[in-house]
């Protein structure tokens, strides 16, 4: 018959749960909850006059809006689609020579590359909208050297859009590159150069493979905040190119529809959802908590 634990022994393997226990409240309250009750006014019907929601278990409400704003869907789907691979572009360089050549001052150059990003994201779209204005740095340029006509313009455009997301969510894709990068063994480059594969060879076989992890977390972490932005659309976009975000933020707050709201919501939530479990099942669960 074995012996009871110890009052020592039993406190020790108590003691995970008691320090997870401030987190996991937190994340109760202010994620858990508010989801919950996201999810469950997709089940009500609400009166836009008076802004009163009664729970009909009615699942109607979802197929309405998707159909309703279906192009609004394409847009944020196109518009975010293209951000990401802009930022994949212009990430991996950066992400590569930080990782392998920046030797002594990588936190430096990372913090330089993060310097942009600690002023307010509304503050950062309007100086965005300034540089893209018919009078700004840029149009301003261009006019005056004869490359684009007068007529042209950027703002109020899909371009403006997709050029204010990929300069917004930079660091979402350039942080997990260079951590995929970092990780990579430098033996493994060192054996690629002792069997005489040059550089262009190193780079295909060797290291994109390995990087592909973090090439996908950082699509992941781009493209889901990216597909529901709707600051970008409303300051560069305005009227015209309506996104998805938008729509969900005129239903709640303008049009008091929260059922339609909270449909709109409930399917990007799925979206992101079925992205994760898509990254999880190609490249494992492990990876996730590596690099997301």
């Amino acid at each position: 018959m074995s012996s009871p634990r110890p009052h020592g022994a039993r406190r020790k393997g108590l003691a995970p749960y008691l320090l997870s226990l401030p987190a996991g409240l937190w994340l109760l309250l202010l994620f858990v909850v508010p989801l919950l009750i996201m999810l469950s006014i997709t089940l009500k019907t609400c009166s836009p006059a008076s802004g009163a929601c009664v729970m009909t278990w009615q699942w109607g409400e979802l197929p309405r809006v998707v159909n309703q704003y279906r192009s609004q869907f394409v847009t944020s789907l196109v518009f975010a689609f293209v951000a990401t691979l802009v930022d994949l572009v212009i990430s991996f360089p950066i992400a590569y020579w930080i990782a392998f050549y920046g030797g002594r001052r990588k936190n430096f150059f990372l913090i330089m590359l993060l310097v942009p990003f600690f002023v307010s994201f509304i503050i950062r779209t309007l100086v965005w909208q300034f540089i893209l204005s018919n009078n700004g740095v840029v149009l301003s340029f261009l006019r005056g050297n004869h490359l684009v006509p007068s007529s042209f313009h950027v703002l109020g455009t899909g371009l403006a859009v997709v050029a204010g997301l990929a300069y917004n969510y930079l660091p979402f894709t350039a942080l997990p590159l260079y951590v995929a990068l970092e990780r990579i063994d430098r033996r493994v480059l060192n054996a690629a150069n002792d069997l005489y594969a040059t550089r262009r060879v190193t780079f295909l076989r060797v290291i994109l493979p390995l990087a592909i992890p973090g090439v996908f977390a950082a699509f992941l972490l781009t493209f889901i905040p990216a597909f529901g932005d709707y600051v970008n659309q409303e300051i560069l976009g305005g009227t015209a190119n309506t996104m998805i975000g938008t729509v969900i933020q005129n239903l709640f707050l303008i049009d008091s529809d929260y059922a339609g709201g909270a449909s709109l919501s409930a399917v990007l939530l799925v979206i992101s959802l079925l992205g994760i479990w898509l990254y999880a099942r190609l490249l494992g669960s492990r990876t996730i908590e590596e690099y997301l």
